[in-house]
């Protein structure tokens, strides 16, 4: 794959915090390609974070563990997630430094606290599409990242 970025500032951001929720699978092209137009290999890191709750915590743990009621690190368990791996595969295809980061509780406090502990640039957040009404809402999780992250923070929405 190549690596031309288009028009984007040529020193790219440093860290970069990509959200992703278990609900991520069909946004993973349009959240890796955001990912891609603000980072360089030279210079970026991609953090991928994932926050789960206590239910999707155990969830997780029965689908990957053998006897399900092992305690697995979150930052282990979200990299054994299909879609953390597919975000994590394409940043690799294009030669872009990541981590996987995770934590529990809630979703939106989670993301803003990982991304102040590792000094993002940048966090992207992804959203479902909403009713007409609904487009002047964000969900709580994303209104928490955007009032309270401590950096810019870009939307990735659903396409309708």
């Amino acid at each position: 794959m190549s690596n031309d970025r288009g028009s984007t500032d040529p020193f790219g951001l440093e860290t970069v915090v990509l959200a992703v929720g278990g609900r991520d699978e069909n946004r993973v092209k349009r959240l890796v390609d955001v990912a891609l137009q603000i980072t360089t290999p030279e210079r970026s890191k991609v953090v991928v974070v994932h926050v789960f709750d206590k239910d999707s915590y155990t969830e997780t743990v029965q689908s990957i563990s053998n006897t399900g009621d092992e305690y697995i690190e979150p930052d282990e368990l979200a990299s054994q997630m299909a879609v953390v791996q597919q975000i994590t595969d394409r940043l690799a295809e294009n030669s872009i430094d990541c981590d996987v980061r995770a934590t529990t509780g809630r979703k939106g406090q989670g993301i803003v606290d990982i991304s102040a502990e590792v000094d993002a640039d940048r966090v992207i957040v992804g959203g479902q599409q909403r009713s007409p009404t609904g487009k002047a809402i964000f969900g709580s999780m994303v209104q928490k990242v955007l009032l309270n992250a401590p950096c810019p923070v870009t939307f990735v929405r659903d396409q309708g």
